[in-house]
């Protein structure tokens, strides 16, 4: 943690640079959508609130929702524009579950938290990808151009195992998705890395070479895997699949098995597929 902490601050003066004009996250807003049981639905209807960043996650929660309806689930989607207040308020229970990330992802929550909360179902996944800003072909980058990369625990790793596996770096055996830029063993390019929170990083593109952003903020800005996604991560085999996630202590009530079976139906796997092309992928 220490760790993370020091790299942080080294590379804030940058962050702050680049991002002048950012404002300090929006708060979570509420109630994105409500789907109300139907009239043949049993008296001892129930609502969950589900926890979600909007696109593609309320979305998705959207079309479960009315597979809910079915079952006498009332759904109301919460949301969030940040990975930490999902979790915060999971814990708290101010929601009954949250939908927003992967499992490596929450792993490393969990352990900097001690939070008590449980990953169930993958509904799907979204590659990671490095988006052109000023260099629109790396092959050619400029040497100390600058990256930007997410500041967030596996996603940072994530977009780093990418310029590895595409050659322009090399990091430390065993740092994997712990790593940051401190694992660089090698950069014949001596490229530079700003460290900027998810949301922001679609903003940072005029002022850097490129940026890694997660799908859920390049699509709300307009970015396109198949046109400005300069290096994409593979989606094959990808332990980066987003899951629904609970407080443990609820992983056997009654509304968590109805809520798995809601997602992974047909209509919430046509709607990836049409909705979002080859930028996400249903997981199971």
């Amino acid at each position: 943690m220490k760790r993370r902490q020091f790299l942080a601050l080294a590379s804030s003066a940058a962050a702050a640079a680049i991002l002048t004009a950012c404002g300090k996250k929006e708060a979570a807003s509420s109630a994105a959508a409500t789907a109300t049981a139907g009239s043949s639905a049993a008296a001892g209807n129930i609502t969950i609130k589900v926890g979600a960043t909007p696109v593609p996650h309320a979305d998705l929660l959207k079309v479960a929702a009315k597979n809910l309806e079915k079952e006498g689930v009332t759904l109301q989607i919460i949301e969030f524009n940040d990975y930490v207040q999902p979790n915060t308020a999971l814990e708290d229970k101010s929601i009954d579950a949250n939908f927003f990330q992967h499992k490596p992802y929450l792993d490393d929550f969990l352990q900097q938290h001690k939070t008590h909360l449980l990953a169930l179902a993958p509904i799907h996944i979204e590659p990671i990808g490095l988006y052109a800003g000023k260099s629109k072909d790396l092959k050619n980058i400029k040497n100390g151009a600058t990256i930007a990369i997410p500041n967030d625990a596996t996603n940072e790793g994530r977009a780093l195992l990418i310029l590895q596996n595409a050659g322009y770096i090399k990091l430390r055996p065993g740092s994997g998705l712990q790593a940051t830029p401190l694992d660089i063993t090698s950069n014949p390019k001596k490229l530079k890395f700003v460290e900027i929170e998810a949301p922001q990083l679609p903003r940072a593109l005029p002022d850097v070479a490129a940026a890694a952003v997660n799908g859920t903020y390049a699509r709300p800005a307009g970015l396109s895997i198949a046109k400005q996604g300069v290096l994409v991560e593979s989606a094959k085999g990808s332990a980066y699949a987003n899951v629904l996630v609970v407080r443990t202590a609820d992983k056997n009530k009654p509304w968590v098995k109805t809520s798995i079976k809601a997602y992974h139906q047909p209509n919430v796997k046509a709607f990836i597929e049409k909705r979002f092309g080859d930028s996400t992928f249903p997981a199971w």
